[in-house]
Order: C-alpha cells, then structure tokens, then sequence
C-alpha cells in the first residue's frame, strides 16, 4: 500500500468535510465501546488479566531472539517451514516464490494487516496470481480497490446501500434485479461468489494473532470462519506475521485471548480461534500438505530497546481507535497508510520515519482514553508525546507551529503571567458562551471546533479549585 501520510492534514480536511463518513463513524462509536463496557462489566477480574497480559509480552519483548528460535524450531520439527524477512519485499518475493513453486493462479487471503503493510495483494497481480479476500469486509474494500478503515473493520466507512452498488457493479454475472435491501442479502451473495473460490484455490495466506514459542502453533481469531476454509483447502498454507507476535506458551495465549475480543468488539471469544501447527498428518482429513511462516521485520527490531518498544505489545484489537475522538473526525483513510488512531499515529513514524509521517503524532488530543481502554496498557499518550519532542528538536514542524509552542512553553514556565493571561480570557469566553453553552467556531481554535464544539468555561479554574480545596488549604498553610 502506498503511504500517503504527507498529505494527512489535506486527507482529514475532507475526511470532515464528508458527510457520509460522519453518520458511519457516529455508528462506529455507537457499537464498539458500548459492547466493549458490557462485556468488561461481566468479567471483575479484567484489570487484573490486563496486568497479567501486559506481563507476558513485556517478557517476551525482553527476550525476543530466544522466543523466536524456539518458535522456528517447533515449526520445523512439525514438518513446516519458516522464512525470516527483513523488508516487505523481502516478504513479498518469498511469498511469491512459495506460490510459483506450485504453479499457483489463484491465492485466498484471510484478513491480515501485514499483507496490508506490504502491499501483497497489487504485487501478487503485477506477477500473474489472484488474491482473493475473504473477509466480508476485506472483499468488499478489494472490490473497490480501497484500502482499509480501520484495523478489525475495515468497510466501517460504508454504509448498506454503498456495499449493494459495489456489489452490482461486481457481480454482473447475477439477476440485475435482485433485491439487496436486506443486510442478510448481501452476506449470502458475498458467501455464495466465494465459495468456489474457497474450493478451487491454490494456496492459502493467513496472518497471525499469535505465534506460540511452546508450539509452533498460528493462532487464528475470526467471526466468519474464513481463515480455516483459507488455511485448511488449499494445498499450501502461508503465515505471514511480525516478529513481536510470538507469545511463549499456550497457558499465555489464553490469557491475552481474554482481553483480546472483549477490548475490540465486545465479544466474550471471537466465533472462530483457531491453531494451526504445521502441515496436515498422515491421519488429518484435510489441511495443507505445505506449511510456511514468512516472519517479517520491517523496522520492528528497531524499535526495541527504544522508548517505543512498549508499541510492539499491541494485538491489534481496535480498541484505541473505536475510543479515538481523533479518529472518529476523520476515519482511517486519512492517516494514509495501514494503521490509524492512536496506535497508528505512534507505530507509523516508527516503520517508515518522522519525515514521512511528522504529522500523525500531532492528530491527538491527550486524552488519555486510548491508554485506558488498552488491554495491554500501552502508553500511547506518552508516546505520541515523545513522537512531538522528536519533531520539535529536529525542526520538523513549520515555523507557526514553533513560534506558537514557544509562546505557550514561555507562559507555561511563569504561572503569575500564565493566569494573567489566561484568567480574563477564560471569563470572557464564560461570559459569550453562557446562552449556548458551548462555541461552533473561535478564532485560532478551527482545529478544534471545525468537527466539534468547544464547550464554554464553566465555574472556576482547575488551580483556582484546587487552591480552595483541601489540598489547597495545606499548600496556603505551609506558605507555599
């Protein structure tokens, strides 16, 4: 996929400008959190798991090689291969040597956000093999030539009636006058054009959730079963996965599995999770006679040791972005490469550099919620912080932009002058904003109020507050 993270300040202005993705980003934040504090609340112990989860690959960062050779030798003494890859390309010509050693024309794809990041599928064409997506929502974007959304839904920028004119224009092989109103429609017309595909594939590429070091075992997390009809019928299955997805054991596994569906859907366990181990046994019925891991770098190591190594424990559950005020502005498509929200604003400068996506750490407010609703408490914030400072002493942001945070570091670093300044100001706008309550546009502030309202100034200061509470009273007692 090719990035287009320079050009996120004009993709966000029309993302908001976009009255369609509006309506389906409000479903979005409907949906996601919702379900995802209902299934918190039937589980007590979720803090809990989070600590243990955020353990496990704290550890498994910390001893990395040591983890991933044993997941490459229990590959190999299960009959599989594994494929270590520095780069994309290094991922895609070795992909494309498994399938041409098979005479390959057709390849079926399960949802992967690796494939994604290299961009498998145009490569894969460019060289004589279809891909075939087979995640609902995956099939859909393909046959609009659109990338994806948002990491676990990609067509969530859709509504029902895009998804049946696409469908129309694709399938002209049906009754142009077939009813599609109905949402169930369209899943069985989706199902029924796959399913031949399914049968008649020559290999079968998967991403992973996880890696188990103990095993050699891909961990599979579907709702659709798609990636078992894709690893299990055609003759070769492909794993392609990063690095940090490996996970020391199988106990491990089921602890991070707790915390993975209820964080990004809301769901206790997604429909289908799914091991595979190597290729079929002489006793199995099915599975694949070939069986290849392409474990891919592509900048991760870099990472490590550094102050965003915290990053590489994220499981992609989505979470941060159903979360995002950020995100919910503006979509995926206008972060302008694979990952988006707050995850994607710190691991995209991190894989392809500051010069290509300075902006992205700057599309967050610091709220704080994508760190709280993480599962594996990954502190974003501080991140896309530390992202910000990079930018800054590099010079990387325009001269407005430094002349305005020298201007607000200069009265943040004297308080007397800071509340002079801001204390009348801060009444003024109490004072405008009392009849609405809240402000459509102000000046200097578009950034802000051009998705959203600000709301006005009511009460007193947070230091006026906290110099007339209890701390306060301690504080005026001491002198200080």
């Amino acid at each position: 996929m090719e990035t287009q993270t320079r050009r996120f300040k004009q993709n966000a202005r029309e993302a908001m400008a976009d009255g369609q993705l509006a309506q389906a980003l409000t479903r979005l934040g409907e949906g996601f959190p919702l379900r995802r504090a209902e299934a918190i609340d039937r589980l007590p112990e979720f803090d809990q798991l989070r600590d243990a989860a955020k353990a496990i690959k704290d550890h498994t960062l910390a001893h990395l090689d040591l983890y991933l050779e044993q997941y490459e030798s229990r590959v190999k003494e299960a009959g599989g291969h594994v494929h270590w890859c520095r780069t994309g390309q290094d991922a895609r010509e070795k992909i494309l040597e498994i399938c041409r050693s098979v005479n390959a024309k057709t390849v079926t794809k399960s949802k992967s956000m690796i494939g994604e990041e290299i961009a498998i599928n145009d490569f894969l064409e460019e060289n004589g093999v279809a891909p075939i997506e087979t995640d609902l929502g995956e099939y859909i974007i393909q046959l609009r030539k659109e990338p994806p959304s948002h990491i676990i839904a990609p067509a969530v920028h859709l509504n029902k009636g895009q998804v049946e004119d696409t469908f129309r224009k694709a399938h002209t092989n049906l009754d142009p006058a077939r009813n599609l109103d109905d949402p169930k429609s369209l899943l069985e017309e989706a199902r029924n054009e796959l399913r031949e595909k399914f049968l008649g594939a020559d290999v079968g590429l998967t991403g992973a959730n996880f890696l188990i070091a103990e095993t050699g075992t891909n961990v599979l997390v579907t709702n659709e079963g798609n990636a078992d009809l894709t690893y299990s019928l055609p003759r070769v299955h492909i794993v392609i996965a990063s690095l940090e997805k490996v996970i020391p054991t199988l106990e491990d596994t089921a602890t991070v599995l707790r915390v993975l569906a209820r964080s990004g859907t809301g769901q206790d366990i997604t429909v289908y999770t799914t091991f595979c181990t190597g290729p079929k046994r002489p006793a199995d019925l099915d599975g694949p006679d070939e069986y290849h891991v392409i474990l891919l770098d592509n900048g991760r190591t870099e990472l490590v040791g550094t102050e965003f190594q915290d990053m590489l424990r994220c499981i992609r559950c989505g979470s941060c972005l159903n979360h995002c005020p950020v995100y919910h502005a503006i979509g995926g498509h206008a972060y302008g490469w694979v990952y988006s929200g707050p995850m994607g604003a710190v691991l995209i400068p991190g894989l392809i550099g500051m010069h290509e996506a300075g902006d992205l750490p700057n599309a967050s407010t610091l709220c704080g919620k994508c760190e709280t609703v993480c599962p594996m408490r990954i502190p974003l914030p501080r991140m896309l912080r530390a992202w910000r400072e990079r930018q800054y002493q590099r010079k990387g942001n325009s001269a407005a932009a430094r002349w305005a945070l020298g201007l607000w570091a200069g009265l943040a670093k004297r308080p007397r002058l800071y509340r002079a300044v801001t204390g009348p100001l801060m009444t003024a706008l109490a004072i405008l904003g009392r009849k609405r309550g809240r402000f459509r546009w102000l000046p200097l502030a578009g950034g802000w109020t051009g998705p959203r309202d600000l709301p006005a100034p009511e009460g007193d200061s947070f230091i006026a507050q906290y110099h007339k509470g209890p701390v306060g009273a301690v504080v005026r007692s001491k002198g200080q």
